[in-house]
């Protein structure tokens, strides 16, 4: 009978291989997409028509040091449309996570201390997209193959 420790080790090998990195790296973009882009959706109405509402959250709940309320409004709303839509197609991943890593930390740090949690698990799906990019799954993966009678090297 195998032991726990070589049944572990099979199972991990096993979950290695049908799991690539590849698609853990899509999945990491589509779920911080998701709540980032859902986010957005719910400061505007139609298109992109920043609510009344929403100024009046940053005017209150989410005021910011140092940044109008206006400005921090249409900078987090765009934001939050702008780098998900990039996320999901993979293209710019890298600078992509990198803003809303740092729209994560101005929101730990200024907005919602207590949910840590929250951001810790956006941090999560952000870092390795930073370290990685987006896998062969992207814009970013075709862009930088080499094309068709370019040189190899």
């Amino acid at each position: 009978m195998p032991s726990p420790t070589s049944l572990y080790y099979h199972a991990t090998h096993i979950a290695a291989r049908i799991l690539p990195e590849s698609l853990l790296l899509f999945v990491a973009r589509f779920g911080v997409a998701a709540t980032f882009f859902l986010s957005g959706r719910t400061k505007v109405d139609g298109l992109l028509t920043i609510t009344d509402g929403t100024y009046e959250l940053f005017r209150t709940d989410y005021a910011l040091p140092l940044v109008p309320p206006e400005i921090a409004a249409h900078a987090a709303t765009y934001s939050e449309h702008l780098f998900p839509i990039l996320l999901l197609f993979g293209f710019a991943t890298r600078p992509a996570a990198l803003a809303l890593l740092g729209m994560t930390a101005v929101i730990e740090i200024f907005v919602y201390p207590d949910a840590w949690p929250v951001h810790l698990t956006w941090a999560g799906l952000l870092l390795p997209l930073i370290a990685k990019g987006g896998g062969a799954w992207s814009i970013d993966a075709i862009v930088a193959r080499p094309h068709d009678g370019e040189a190899r090297r």
